[in-house]
């Protein structure tokens, strides 16, 4: 892909991004849907999935990214029901897809048809939870599927590797292909571990850019590192992001404000530019297509009706299935209403890691042969990719809405947030007349700080009432509505004083920082 061709995707992806928040649809289905509409239009440059790109250059920061916003905590104590869709659902949809495609595909052999299973089995959830987060979903569901779309590429991308070297002739056995898996999935986490503890203890003692800079070469550095000793690069991305997050409150606050811009304009430009990348496919892939299309469209549709039905037969026996055989895990944790597992069985979208597998297939095999049905195998992944992202994109969010699966979590939380911030502002208050004693000639700047724990303090008891009456204002919120017109007309002098040259484009850029921090914690709270 050159250049000017990639420049201009990521510009059309990105103003498609900003249409649907405008619109208010989801952002990852319409790009797709333009990228179809586009890619057979004269003029339109041939973009082709570069595997080394996506595995590389995109897989990376969006798990580091995503695993930097999980909790830690929810993710261990979800260990059980995410395991069991990361790993044991990804086999399994490994082994159902290739036996259906066996059968369905005329004239595709039980290899190829089982690299076709791996390349499919893992689900993309950056639409699904982007949609669970915007409709309120339970916070354990939006765990349990988040931390899925963590963990599954890694059991995925080494159940590919084993299938493709099975087809080539490298001769795996069964119990050779588990251990394969066994030293990727230890390995990959083992140094995930090892980098992120690295990481972590430098960043506490770097200045804050050169600690920005360090957190931009770990998804990357812990990729290569893993991959370079046969190890589960995804996991060692997702181990060290969950490691970092986990104690981003112990490095300067400076580094956190950098690492959430930086990550969350990373996530926006990477995700648009996958999403567009996935539409704008089709061309090429039925272009190298030499015969079979009507076939292969049926057999799509069928792999699609089989894709659906093997992550429900999985998602409700896993769910009920160990709490009827254990009475402990029956007691510490109930079964879920039967919505729960409803909605993540239909959370099953396809994703660009799928097409990244399917266009890494070698060309040919040991003996030089053509790889089997390699064509087919790549328009495949491609209709079941676009048809899940559709089905399940387009219906979710009218499914959750029927099923009325709402996470019910809003007071709770606005109840632990005010208590937080009581006891926080009396360790606060508490601390201040500590060192009182050694202010005494500085009584108005002790009074103002006072003030500013016990207003923050109040402001999140306050969220906890009923809503305002229709025209009137929490003081809290009139506090920082005047306070950000205050700012505005602040920002309006120093930038009339840089345009007269009676200040320099440095002081201007200074000051304007302090004010954009202050807006910052403004909108906090």
């Amino acid at each position: 892909m050159e250049g000017p061709a990639l420049i201009a995707l990521l510009t059309g992806a990105l103003a498609v991004s900003a249409l649907a928040r405008r619109l208010g649809v989801s952002a990852p289905l319409l790009l797709v849907a333009v990228g179809l509409a586009l890619s057979f239009l004269p003029g339109i440059p041939d973009y082709r999935i570069e595997p080394e790109l996506v595995l590389l250059l995109v897989l990376p920061p969006l798990l580091y990214s995503a695993a930097l916003d999980s909790s830690y905590l929810r993710f261990r104590d979800n260990l059980r029901p995410i395991g069991l869709l990361a790993v044991g659902l990804v086999l399994f949809t490994t082994l159902m897809i290739g036996l259906a495609a066996w059968w369905i595909v005329p004239g595709m052999p039980l290899g190829p048809a089982l690299v076709l299973g791996a390349v499919l089995s893992p689900p993309d959830a950056v639409a699904a939870t982007a949609i669970g987060r915007r409709l309120g979903l339970p916070r354990r569901v939006m765990t349990v599927l988040s931390g899925e779309s963590l963990v599954n590429d890694a059991t995925a991308l080494t159940a590919f590797r084993v299938a493709v070297a099975s087809v080539v002739g490298a001769g795996y056995t069964l119990l050779s292909g588990l251990g394969v898996f066994a030293l990727a999935a230890l390995g990959g986490a083992a140094i995930g571990w090892a980098v992120g503890w690295t990481v972590h203890r430098l960043r506490r003692v770097l200045p804050g850019d050169l600690a920005g800079a360090l957190g931009l070469l770990v998804p990357f550095g812990s990729y290569l590192v893993a991959e370079e000793v046969h190890a589960s690069g995804v996991l060692a991305v997702v181990v060290a992001g969950l490691y970092l997050g986990h104690r981003a409150p112990e490095v300067a606050a400076a580094s956190r404000l950098q690492d959430a811009a930086v990550w969350k304009a990373a996530d926006t430009v990477l995700e648009a530019f996958v999403f567009a990348l996935i539409g704008l496919q089709l061309r090429g892939i039925v272009e190298d297509l030499d015969t079979g299309l009507p076939h292969l469209l049926v057999a799509g549709a069928l792999l699609t009706v089989v894709i659906v039905l093997t992550r429900f037969a999985w998602v409700f026996p896993a769910t009920y299935l160990p709490r009827r055989l254990s009475a402990r895990l029956r007691a510490r944790d109930p079964a879920p209403p039967w919505q729960y597992p409803t909605v993540l069985s239909w959370a099953g979208m396809r994703g660009v890691v799928s097409l990244a597998a399917a266009f890494a297939i070698p060309r040919t095999v040991d003996s030089g042969a053509p790889f089997p049905a390699r064509e087919e195998i790549v328009f495949l992944a491609f209709f079941v990719t676009v048809a899940t992202l559709l089905l399940h994109g387009t219906t979710l969010p009218a499914l959750i809405r029927r099923l009325g699966v709402q996470g019910g979590e809003d007071y709770l939380d606005r109840l632990h947030e005010a208590e937080a911030q009581h006891n926080a502002a009396r360790a606060a208050l508490a601390r201040l007349d500590a060192l009182s004693d050694d202010t005494p000639a500085h009584q108005p700047v002790l009074d103002s700080l006072r003030r500013q724990a016990e207003d923050r303090s109040n402001a999140a008891w306050e969220r906890l009432g009923r809503p305002d009456p229709e025209g009137v204002e929490r003081p809290s919120v009139v506090h920082r509505r005047l306070r950000r017109e205050m700012l505005a007309a602040e920002r309006e002098v120093f930038v009339r004083l840089r345009n007269e040259r009676r200040i320099d484009e440095e002081v201007m850029r200074r000051v304007m920082r302090e004010l954009d921090l202050e807006e910052a914690a403004l909108e906090r709270e």
